[in-house]
């Protein structure tokens, strides 16, 4: 990920935030109906965080398995070379 990449991420959500903000606050309805909106965007907003680091979690952790499996079987054929013979053999 580019810091390019990182900047316009952060700058596309704080203008799509402040967006959904200002809308919720120039809103003609009444104090209880606006309240309840801006919960409601407060409440998207968070579960979003959740749910973006239960993924980048998920990723990570298939992301270490991988590298372990790799490992193994990276020793494993070191270890018993197909072509030459297993040491076990010698």
């Amino acid at each position: 990920m580019s810091t390019a990449f990182f900047v316009q991420s952060v700058l596309s959500f704080a203008i799509a935030l402040g967006a959904a903000a200002l809308s919720v606050v120039f809103l003609p309805v009444g104090g209880w109906v606006r309240a309840f909106l801006a919960l409601a965007l407060l409440y998207v907003v968070t579960s979003t965080f959740s749910l973006a680091k239960c993924v980048r979690d998920r990723q990570e952790a298939a992301s270490v398995v991988s590298r372990v499996d790799q490992a193994r079987l990276d020793r494993f054929l070191a270890e018993h070379d197909l072509l030459i013979g297993s040491k076990a053999d010698g």
